[in-house]
């Protein structure tokens, strides 16, 4: 490989770096949110999960996703990973109270 190719795939790869640290930084924030929603259903009773709320945010996303060039499918599916994460935070505090 030469330099130029180097640093170039190096530079590419701090980019990628910066972005996997920004998409952490940003799942713990929403996290921080979805814990806060987690106890205030805790403390009024309601069900840990939205099915309503769920298919709304799929159909968001799924939109956000074509606008930005990314397979809806996938942010979907990344959506529903987040999600199933989010209601066993809910489950544990709901039992927790």
């Amino acid at each position: 490989m030469d330099n130029d190719t180097a640093k170039h795939l190096a530079d590419l790869r701090r980019s990628i770096d910066n972005v996997d640290a920004a998409l952490v930084h940003m799942l713990a924030e929403r996290f921080r949110f979805t814990q806060q929603v987690g106890r205030l259903k805790a403390q009024a009773g309601l069900p840990v999960s939205d099915k309503h709320r769920e298919s709304e945010q799929i159909a968001r996303l799924r939109q956000l996703a074509e606008e930005a060039n990314l397979d809806p499918a996938f942010a979907e599916e990344f959506l529903n990973f987040i999600v199933a994460e989010v209601i066993r935070h809910h489950e544990k505090l709901a039992s927790d109270s």
